[in-house]
């Protein structure tokens, strides 16, 4: 089994026996730049939403969605600390195959593969990307990231007490 699929394979595994599955079935939040405090400012917390690291063997996933749900914003994933992660993420049908992240001032464009969602509009976006890449260290460093989907930015940032969870994940990464 692939890399890709063995991570997707644990998503849905980890969702029936602990917190989240792999596709969103929400509405997306939005926080505009001026709502998020400015180009580098941090977002607030979404209300319900929080990360969830869940972990099995040598892989790790961190999640950013509801607790017990299958409502998934983003999915950041690794089997090994190679460096490597997927990263999926909810977009619009017809939209651009690409993940387009950001976090404090970082970016990065992800060329994406995109799969139809199962019971909601829009697509399920998947890219492989490097736990070096700029925008993931910088998460690193505040613990929120954004999705951008056109002019839309879904700002993803953490409760009060969670904000471990990142650097866990990306220490089991690499």
């Amino acid at each position: 089994m692939g890399s890709q699929a063995k991570i997707r394979a644990g998503a849905v595994g980890l969702a029936g026996a602990a917190f989240l599955g792999a596709c969103a079935t929400g509405t997306p939040h939005s926080a505009s730049l001026t709502a998020a405090g400015g180009a580098g400012g941090a977002p607030a917390p979404l209300a319900g939403y929080d990360w969830f690291l869940n972990t099995e063997g040598p892989a790790a996933q961190l999640v950013y969605g509801l607790e017990e749900s299958d409502d998934v914003k983003l999915s950041l994933g690794c089997e090994r600390k190679d460096g490597r992660i997927e990263v999926s993420a909810h977009g619009p049908d017809g939209g651009p195959a690409e993940i387009h992240l950001e976090s404090g001032g970082e970016t990065e464009r992800l060329r994406a593969t995109a799969e139809p969602m199962e019971v909601s509009d829009g697509e399920w976006l998947t890219a492989m990307a490097r736990t070096s890449d700029p925008v993931f260290q910088r998460f690193r460093q505040v613990g929120w990231l954004a999705v951008w989907q056109g002019n839309e930015r879904h700002a993803y940032a953490p409760h009060p007490g969670s904000q471990d969870r990142v650097e866990q994940f990306f220490g089991r990464c690499g």
